[in-house]
Order: structure tokens, then sequence, then C-alpha cells
């Protein structure tokens, strides 16, 4: 894959933190990257990093501290359950400096659909929330995710993070939206990389991929041409299908 990406403008960016011992150990398939990457692209945040992180404190604090310095937002999911290795909220708090404890409003969420019977010390380390922290409402299970400074602790479980980043996105500031065209090249890769870079860097401000793919067993490849810009996107796409089409001659005079 060719991946060129011209200067950089004014934008919101973000990363994604996953956490979760399952996830590297390919016992659980991740189905939230895609799900917010795809979702922060349609509000106008470009997703700029993912790490999957192991249920290791030092690990995730680490991390942690470091998207969260590089990035106008960070999303972690996993590890906010009710079990002893569920132990994002502590780092957070960790890495935030502050303390953390059963939070009222927290414990209130959880009695929404537990009895108070039930709301045992495994369940209350649900309602653990670091000190100054905002709540995520969870209107599938209860149990709330928070956001503290620039970091949103959401779930693991795929409908409880969509429900919960549905209640996120409102609070968050958008860039301008990336647009996005695609070409069919009917070219293999190799017969386009070099022409390519070089209408890369006639449009510096415009990201230009090249993404093969096989048509009825035969090698194919998609130019896909992303602006903020509509008329810098028209014209480097009007380069590409030129180019293409250049390609393509040269190649059938020397067949």
């Amino acid at each position: 894959m060719n991946d060129v990406r011209g200067a950089a403008t004014d934008i919101v960016t973000a990363a994604i933190l996953v956490i979760g011992d399952e996830i590297l150990s390919g016992r659980t398939k991740d189905k939230n990257i895609g799900y917010i990457a795809e979702y922060m692209t349609n509000i106008g945040i470009d997703v700029r990093e993912v790490r999957i992180v192991p249920d290791i404190e030092e690990e995730i604090v680490t991390a942690l501290d470091a998207l969260r310095r590089r990035y106008t937002y960070v999303f972690t999911t996993g590890g906010i359950g009710p079990t002893h290795d569920d132990i994002t909220a502590d780092c957070v708090a960790k890495a935030f400096g502050v303390s953390i404890d059963v939070d009222p409003r927290a414990r209130a969420m959880l009695l929404t659909r537990i009895a108070e019977k039930d709301l045992n010390e495994a369940r209350l380390r649900m309602a653990r929330i670091p000190a100054g922290a905002d709540l995520i409402v969870n209107k599938v299970s209860s149990a709330p995710g928070f956001r503290i400074g620039n970091v949103h602790v959401m779930a693991g479980v795929p409908s409880i993070m969509q429900a919960m980043l549905d209640e996120v996105a409102p609070t968050l500031k958008t860039g301008v939206k990336l647009l996005s065209e695609s070409v069919r090249a009917n070219l293999r890769e190799g017969d386009i990389g070099g022409p390519l870079g070089a209408i890369a860097k006639a449009h510096p401000d415009v990201m230009i991929g090249s993404y093969p793919f096989q048509d009825e067993g035969r090698p194919n490849t998609n130019v896909v041409i992303r602006s903020r810009d509509p008329q810098k996107l028209a014209a480097a796409k009007a380069a590409v299908e030129a180019m293409l089409n250049e390609v393509r001659a040269g190649l059938r005079q020397t067949a």
C-alpha cells in the first residue's frame, strides 16, 4: 500500500487505546477500533493512532500518558468491569495523579439495574471513578464510563461502547470533515507506484492511497484520494485519472 500524506492542516485528532489480555491473545476479536475510527471520520475527527496493551498497570499508564499528550482526544475500551483484572479506572487515576473511589453518582446508576442486596464488592468496582471525572451514561447496562481531561474511558463490549460513544459525540470538538473519492485503476499497483508518488508530491494538501485487490482472480488497484478542500480533491482526482489513462495507453502500446 502506498499512502502519501501532504502538509498538515488545522484538524482535530484522536487515538484509540484498547486494553485487555483477551484481545492480545486472540481469544476476543476486537470490533471497536473500526467502529470508532469510522464514527470519528464521519464527524470530522482524525484517528491517528491505535494501541493495544495488556492488563498491566505500567503498560496502560505509559500508553495513556503518551497518547493524551499527543492527540486532541483519547478513547479507551475495555477494563472497566467487575473483575480483578479490570484495572483501567485505577490506571487512568494514576496517570492523572488523582484519587479513585466509589462515586455516588455511579453507584446510583448501578442501582437502577441492580438491587441493593446484590451490589457486592465486585459490582461496586464498576462505580469506582477517578476524582474530578465526568460520567458517561451507559443506557445498555447502567455501569458508566467516564471522561477526565481529554480521555474518554468506555466499555469493551461493542454494544455498550457504541451507546457510550453516542453519549460522548455531542461533547466533542470537531474539524472539517474529510472528503473522499475512489478511482478504480484497472492496473496493478506496481504499474502506478511511481507516477502516483509524483502526483502526491504535486498535491501536498491531499492524501492519496493505493489499495490492491483481486478482481475475479486478476490484480487490480483502487486509488483513494482524500482532502478537506473540495477543489483540491477534484484537482488531484483529475490528475490521477489522467495518469491512469496514460499508463493504460502505454501498456497497450507495449503489449
